[in-house]
């Protein structure tokens, strides 16, 4: 087959920062592009006979790749397609890995139907949406998710897990937990319907608020949504040097009840914003955090720094190093830890690290 012909002669030397949303990191040792489930059981097959390290990219939006690069072979995932297919009033969309996420959810939101319009904006590719349980504005793509199509490593056999099977937690599935080197995402299928958008966070809602809409449509609920994002710096615009970044760098800590009273205890005003979850959890914006920890936007660390629209988004000013964004995120991390006890997790994927301390601090310190 032709494209697996590609995956068993990679490219060697491939610089990986433009693949990147922040634009920062060194190259691929070999690169290859994965068109379709062959290519990607090739690849895996021409690493383990070299004995090198396969990584499998997607859209680039949620990774920091280390400034030496990756030293083995990175497969990046371009497989495309939609299908779409009634079942039972709703509508299962099966969707290639590799195709963009945000038209993806246009075209969704253009049929009227309902439970990703509030995922609109978000850069990448649709294979990494379930890796990370991609979520903004109340709504997580585990909400909607039927079944992912993988390639398992182990076994080398493409495999159908139900949505049960991905274990989805807030921002979390076992594809970044239990077995983050297991399998590689092919496609993904949705289960959509027609109905009423999801408008119930707070920034969606004073939006909507604004403009007067009272009874908005699944198309009013993703224009607010990129209204609001793009505000943030959140939409990928080359014109804008805030949106050189992967998106959020951290998670939105969930805390018991009694750890956000305290925080509104101790804050001037009496005042700790928070999203009431089940179980008497609430979520916490990590904003809110880092800016009463000290970092106000546009705080720069070097060529790394914080967004002037955003907190929460790291940014490269032009030519920053992945060690520059690390040694900000440590800070905030660190400021944060001791000013309110709360342990911020990072969201991005950190690539050619190996066992670094400053990598493992971010994911497992506090």
């Amino acid at each position: 087959m032709r494209s697996a012909e590609r995956a068993r002669d990679p490219e060697p030397d491939v610089a990986l920062a433009p693949r990147s949303t922040i634009g920062i990191g060194g190259a691929a040792r070999w690169f290859t592009r994965a068109t379709s489930v062959d290519d990607v059981a090739a690849a895996h097959v021409w690493a383990g006979d070299r004995g090198v390290d396969l990584f499998v990219l997607g859209g680039g939006s949620n990774l920091i790749i280390a400034d030496r690069g990756f030293d083995g072979l990175v497969a990046q995932i371009d497989i495309q397609g939609v299908e779409l297919r009634s079942d039972d009033g709703d509508t299962l969309v099966r969707v290639g890995a590799g195709q963009p996420w945000d038209p993806f959810v246009a075209a969704a939101v253009e049929r009227g139907l309902a439970g990703l319009e509030c995922l609109s904006g978000i850069p990448g590719s649709v294979g990494g949406t379930p890796v990370q349980n991609v979520g903004a504005y109340g709504q997580e793509v585990g909400d909607t998710i039927e079944r992912v199509g993988v390639f398992d490593r182990q076994t080398q056999a493409l495999l159908t897990l139900t949505n049960a099977d991905c274990r989805f937690a807030y921002r979390m599935s076992r594809f970044k937990r239990e077995d983050p080197d297991r399998f590689v995402v092919c496609d993904v299928t949705f289960r959509l319907r027609p109905g009423r958008p999801t408008t119930t966070y707070p920034d969606v809602i004073r939006h909507l608020a604004r403009h007067d809409i009272a009874t908005p449509t699944i198309a009013d609920a993703r224009s607010a949504v990129l209204a609001i994002r793009r505000g943030k710096g959140m939409v990928i615009d080359p014109a804008d040097p805030d949106t050189r970044s992967v998106g959020s760098f951290f998670v939105n800590p969930v805390v018991p009840g009694d750890v956000h009273a305290r925080l509104a205890a101790s804050s001037p005003d009496g005042h700790a914003p928070g999203f009431t979850l089940p179980g008497a959890k609430v979520k916490i914006p990590a904003a809110w955090l880092i800016e009463r920890a000290g970092f106000a936007r546009g705080y720069a660390a070097g060529r790394a720094a914080l967004s002037t629209k955003h907190p929460l988004a790291i940014v490269n000013r032009g030519g920053a190093s992945a060690r520059e964004v690390l040694d900000l995120a440590i800070r905030i991390k660190r400021q944060v830890l001791d000013r309110f006890g709360i342990a911020l997790r990072p969201e991005p994927v950190f690539v050619g690290f190996g066992d670094d301390p400053d990598v493992r601090y971010l994911i497992r310190g506090g």
